[in-house]
């Protein structure tokens, strides 16, 4: 078993609280109230523009053509994750330019770029693969 398959394994029942937890079942069964999500968007529109420079700065360290092509595509993802969240947030009058972030946000998206400036390639996906793991989880 790997160390990621271990502290997931470890951290089940986090995931499950995540899963049942009224935000995302809300978004699961469509009762979300319309301005909850519109903060949401902003939220992760102000998180997932953190986490493509965080990308992008992966990008720019990876030791080799592989790791620099692997972590522009992922960023390309994010990108296009993005203009997902524009279009919402244009429907539901969301300025994303001017997002204030929630302290959550903001703790989380300066810890992910302080460690994709200050480490390695390998410490910046290490501090990235949680939220990817979960996010997936819960898409699913």
């Amino acid at each position: 078993m790997t160390l990621s398959s271990e502290l997931w394994a470890a951290n089940q029942d986090l995931a499950q609280a995540c899963l049942e937890h009224p935000f995302v079942q809300g978004i699961a069964n469509g009762t979300l109230e319309q301005a909850k999500f519109a903060y949401y968007v902003g939220q992760d529109a102000f998180f997932l523009e953190a986490f493509a420079r965080a990308y992008s700065i992966a990008a720019a360290k990876a030791p080799d053509w592989l790791g620099f092509t692997t972590f522009h595509h992922l960023a390309a993802g994010v990108l296009e994750e993005l203009r997902l969240h524009e279009s919402y947030a244009l429907r539901w009058g969301v300025n994303l330019q001017s997002v204030e972030p929630g302290s959550a946000t903001r703790r989380y998206t300066d810890f992910l770029l302080a460690t994709a400036w200050g480490g390695d390639v390998g410490l910046t996906a290490a501090a990235m693969s949680p939220c990817m793991s979960l996010y997936a989880f819960l898409g699913e």
